[in-house]
């Protein structure tokens, strides 16, 4: 890999340098349908893409498809469409919401708010760069891709280490990624060796050492019929 390269090592290293004092549950969900997903456009961090009323009703169903598992707390990015999404799963718990900056989605800096077609067009070889080699998609030196993975190892490292044994994250498709991977071990050049739906779930348990089992990937049976899931 070109410019940089990817430490590959130490992301296969335990997640968090300390024991956890708990074995832990994390239930990973991705935000309902926005309106840029709807216009085909590229998101990023930009906070000006919001649920549609597809993507609200597709939160209600993450919340009844959830909602005979106790979470200890919830997390969620404070991009408005994952924070709406959260807000509406969580609604009626306990404990307040959690919003941490380290969930957010990627910076895609100039593509961000532009159509796929448009884009594909006006920035021919950043924009394919980004589809089909993203680890290698740089703008003014910075790999957003790359940086992702180090915001997706704090991410973890923040909600590791709190206190409790089963928590529900809510955030975006790009962090998603880098949160799968870096559970398991996997570099950026997988980006796009995984996938996620809106309203997808997947789970992972963690030991006390901090390493990752992935228990479920992208469940969406809720999305399409009443499924309840009970662990």
């Amino acid at each position: 890999m070109t410019g940089g390269a990817y430490d590959f090592e130490r992301a296969t290293r335990s997640l968090t340098q300390r024991t956890l004092l708990s074995s832990k549950k994390v239930t990973l969900v991705r935000h309902g349908l926005s309106s840029w997903n709807e216009e085909h456009r590229v998101q990023g961090s930009s906070n000006l893409s919001i649920l549609t009323e597809t993507g609200v009703g597709q939160a209600e169903r993450c919340k009844k498809a959830l909602a005979n598992i106790y979470f200890d707390q919830c997390f969620s990015s404070p991009i408005s469409r994952a924070k709406l999404t959260a807000q509406i799963i969580w609604q009626g718990r306990e404990e307040p919401l959690v919003y941490l900056d380290s969930l957010k989605e990627a910076h895609l800096f100039f593509l961000e708010g532009m159509k796929s077609v448009d884009a594909k067009e006006r920035y021919p070889k950043e924009y394919t760069t980004w589809r089909e080699d993203p680890a290698n998609f740089y703008v003014n030196g910075v790999y957003p891709v790359r940086k992702l993975w180090g915001t997706a190892r704090e991410a973890w490292r923040e909600i590791l280490l709190t206190p409790g044994e089963t928590f529900l994250v809510v955030t975006h498709k790009s962090i998603l990624r880098a949160l799968l991977c870096t559970a398991l071990g996997l570099g950026p050049e997988r980006f796009r060796a995984i996938d996620v739906n809106n309203g997808g779930i997947s789970v992972f348990n963690f030991n006390k050492k901090g390493e990752a089992m992935l228990q479920s990937l992208n469940m969406t049976a809720h999305m399409y019929t009443d499924h309840v899931y009970f662990c």
